[in-house]
C-alpha cells in the first residue's frame, strides 16, 4: 500500500505544471494586493484598474478554454452560463438599466470550473499552496506589525482610491474601515482590528478561509502532511483574527463532516439550501426584532427581506433595489437574476460537483454548507474572484479526477472526446 502511495505521488510529481492555469489561479487571489501596491508606491489607480484586471484575467482564461475546445464535459456549465445571458439581457430590457453583475459572478464559476477540469493535481495543489503562503505571510506581517503591513498595501488609501469608500475618521491607522470592527462584535481579541491579509480586507480573507477549509476537507488524503499543518496553521490564525463567526461554524462542522459527509447521500446537498432557510426562518419567529450586526441579526433581516418579496420583485422587475441588499444573498441574487437565476444557481451548487467517492461527497456538501450558509448573511462575497476561482477550480478537479469520470478520462484521449458542437447536435 505505502509503495502504492509513493508511486502515485512520484508520478503526480512528474506531471508537467500548466502555468496558465497556475497564473490565473495565482492572480485571481492575489491581483488586489498587487494592485495596492502599485496604488501607493507607483501611481494612484481608479476603479478602472480593478475591474481591467479581472477582465483580463477572464479574458486569458476564456481564451485558453476556447484554445482547447468545449467538450461534452463542459455542457452543463456553458448551459448554465448562457442561461445567465439570456436572464441578465431580459433584467436589463425590462427595466432599462445595465446590470451584469450576477452575469460576472456565472463567468466566474464557468472559466475555473473548466480552468479546473483542464489542470493536473500538480498544478492545483502548487496552485492552493502558492495562495496559502502568501495568505499567510502577509497575515502574519499583519499580525506582528500592523504599521508595517500598511506601509506595504495602505488599504484605506486603496479603497478610497478604488472604490470610493473613505477612510474612517475616528482611525488613523490606514487600515480598511471594515476591518475596524468595533465595541460589542464577537472577538477573540487578539489583535485590535479584524485580519485582511492579502485581501485588505476582512471578509474576503474570512471566505478564504472556508474555500482552505473546503479543499482539506475534500483533499486532505492528497497532500503532504507538510502541506495539511500549512493550511490547518493558515486556516486557525485566520479563525483567530479576522473574528469571523460564520467560518468557525463552517470550519467546525466541516471537522466532523470529514467523518460524516461520505456516508451522506449526494441529495442531500439539494435539500441544504432549503434547510438552510427553514432553520432561517425558525430564528426569526424567535427574534423577529433582531437588527444587529451579528448572526442572527444578519439572519433575521434576511428573513424579513424574503417576506418583503412581491412577484414583481422575483420576476426581475425591481432591479433598482438590488444592491440595497449587500446583506441579504437571496434577496440580492434574487433581484438582480430573477427567482430563476437564484434557482439556477441553486442546482449548480446541488448537482454539478460529483457525488461518487468520498472526497468528492466531502465537497459537494461542504462547498453547499458554504454557498447556502453564507448567502443567509451576506451577497456577492462568495462570487468574488478573489476566493470563488480557486473553489470552483478545485470543483471542476476533482469532478474529472476520481470516480467514474476520471476513468472514462484517463482512457479517452482529446481527439477521442466529444466536441461541445456535437454533443449538440
Amino acid at each position: 500500500m505505502a509503495s502504492k502511495v509513493k508511486a502515485e505521488g512520484d508520478a503526480i510529481d512528474k506531471e508537467p505544471i500548466d502555468y496558465s492555469i497556475l497564473a490565473v489561479s495565482v492572480l485571481g487571489v492575489t491581483y488586489n494586493a498587487i494592485l495596492a501596491f502599485i496604488n501607493h508606491n507607483i501611481m494612484p489607480l481608479t476603479s478602472t484598474a480593478v475591474v481591467a484586471s479581472e477582465i483580463l484575467i477572464l479574458a486569458y482564461s476564456f481564451g485558453y478554454i476556447l484554445k482547447k475546445g468545449l467538450y461534452e464535459e463542459d455542457i452543463v456549465p456553458l448551459g448554465y452560463l448562457l442561461a445567465t445571458v439570456a436572464l441578465t439581457v431580459y433584467v436589463m430590457v425590462i427595466n432599462k438599466a445595465g446590470y451584469i453583475d450576477h452575469l460576472r459572478n456565472v463567468l466566474i464559476i464557468f472559466a475555473f470550473t473548466v480552468l479546473g477540469r483542464w489542470s493536473n493535481e500538480r498544478t492545483l495543489r502548487l496552485a492552493f499552496k502558492i495562495c496559502c503562503l502568501a495568505v499567510l505571510a502577509a497575515l502574519l506581517c499583519e499580525i506582528i506589525s500592523t504599521p508595517a503591513y500598511v506601509a506595504l498595501f495602505h488599504p484605506a488609501e486603496y479603497f478610497q482610491n478604488t472604490r470610493g469608500v473613505p477612510p474612517a475618521t475616528y482611525s488613523d491607522s490606514g487600515l480598511f474601515r471594515g476591518a475596524l470592527g468595533f465595541e460589542g462584535r464577537f472577538s477573540f481579541g487578539l489583535i485590535d482590528h479584524r485580519s485582511s491579509s492579502i485581501f485588505l480586507e476582512q471578509v474576503s480573507l474570512a471566505n478564504f478561509c472556508g474555500v482552505m477549509v473546503i479543499y482539506l476537507v475534500s483533499f486532505a488524503n492528497r497532500i503532504t502532511l507538510f502541506d495539511r499543518l500549512i493550511f490547518m496553521a493558515t486556516i486557525v490564525l485566520i479563525l483567530v483574527t479576522n473574528d469571523t463567526r460564520t467560518m468557525l461554524i463552517f470550519t467546525i462542522v466541516s471537522v466532523a463532516g470529514y467523518v460524516i459527509y461520505p456516508l451522506i447521500p449526494k441529495i442531500f446537498s439539494f435539500l441544504m439550501m432549503p434547510a438552510i432557510v427553514m432553520v432561517g426562518f425558525i430564528i426569526h419567529a424567535f427574534k423577529p426584532n433582531a437588527r444587529d450586526d451579528d448572526f442572527v441579526g444578519r439572519i433575521s433581516g434576511t428573513v424579513r427581506n424574503i417576506i418583503a418579496m412581491d412577484l414583481p420583485a422575483t420576476m426581475g422587475l425591481e432591479l433598482d433595489k438590488a444592491t440595497t441588499f449587500v446583506d441579504s444573498g437571496y434577496v440580492y441574487i434574487t433581484y438582480g437574476a430573477t427567482i430563476f437565476g437564484l434557482i439556477l444557481f441553486w442546482l449548480f451548487v446541488s448537482f454539478y460537483p460529483a457525488g461518487q467517492t468520498p472526497n468528492q461527497k466531502r465537497l459537494c456538501h461542504s462547498l453547499s454548507l458554504f454557498m447556502f450558509l453564507n448567502l443567509m448573511i451576506g451577497s456577492t462575497a462568495i462570487f468574488s474572484m478573489k476566493t470563488a476561482g480557486l473553489g470552483w477550480l478545485l470543483v471542476g478537479f476533482l469532478k474529472f479526477n476520481e470516480g467514474a469520470t476520471a476513468r472514462i478520462r484517463g482512457s479517452t484521449t482529446q481527439s477521442e472526446r466529444t466536441p461541445a458542437g456535437t454533443a449538440v447536435s
